[in-house]
């Protein structure tokens, strides 16, 4: 009975201060993601016509966060998605500290886990500006290769270091984040603060076998081999690692 009523002030103060200092430090942001199917797909005839009907899926995630870890995991409906082979929900664990990440993904009909050193991503800080909830957000850019460029948009009145899939390093937390085409984009619909939990933090991680990027990239070499309908089906795959 002591040792609840102890940690009650501790609780309370980490919560005001969060009020106080005026940046967010911990807390809990909803995602939501659209996925233009018909551009995910344009170079599979074969799902594109599966697609018709179909042409944007929207999925929500939740953002656990404090300031040396944060969790980036799907919000799983109870209503069954018919859809649910034409987009992957992985889930990221990142450690802030050690700079390390933990990714729970499907592949192949089976859940593994790969494990590597977060992405070190030279972004480059616009002057555009735009609101997110009520967060005021600047744009930055990264070039992942000479044609695909990636945009995001972070708040540094939420301070941690994280994002959605594992994308981090601007001076605050990415609140948009999307393709250049438009094809694929995440933004935030709401920021609660609270203090997570253990658990929230937590994956299963027994009985998965376990990969490093590498490693899995040469699997699915050996599944889906070099040809350009396997490659489109591995940088799927593989896109957010």
């Amino acid at each position: 009975m002591n040792s609840r009523v102890n940690k009650l002030p501790i609780v309370l103060f980490l919560f005001i201060s969060n009020l106080c200092i005026g940046q967010i430090k911990v807390g809990k942001i909803i995602y939501e993601r659209k996925i233009n199917l018909e551009k995910e797909y344009k170079n599979d005839a074969s799902s594109l016509e599966s697609l018709k009907n179909n042409k944007i899926k929207i999925e929500e995630f939740e953002l656990y966060f404090n300031d040396t870890c944060s969790i980036f995991k799907p919000i799983i409906s109870d209503i069954p998605d018919k859809m649910s082979w034409a987009t992957k929900q992985n889930t990221t664990y990142q450690n802030l500290n050690s700079r390390t990440r933990t990714v729970l993904m499907n592949v192949l009909g089976q859940e593994i886990i790969v494990n590597d050193t977060l992405v070190k991503r030279n972004w480059k800080i616009t002057d555009s500006k735009r609101m997110i909830g009520a967060y005021d957000c600047r744009k930055a850019i990264w070039y992942k290769n000479d044609s695909t460029r990636i945009y995001a948009w972070y708040s540094t009145e939420i301070i941690a270091n994280t994002g959605p899939e594992g994308f981090s390093d601007l001076p605050g937390t990415i609140l948009g984040l999307a393709t250049e085409d438009g094809g694929i984009a995440y933004f935030a619909k709401s920021v609660e603060i609270l203090i997570p939990t253990t658990d929230n933090f937590l994956i299963d991680t027994k009985k998965k076998k376990v990969y490093t990027p590498a490693e899995l990239n040469q699997k699915l070499i050996e599944k889906y081999g070099i040809t350009d309908q396997g490659k489109n089906v591995i940088e799927r795959l593989l896109r957010w690692l």
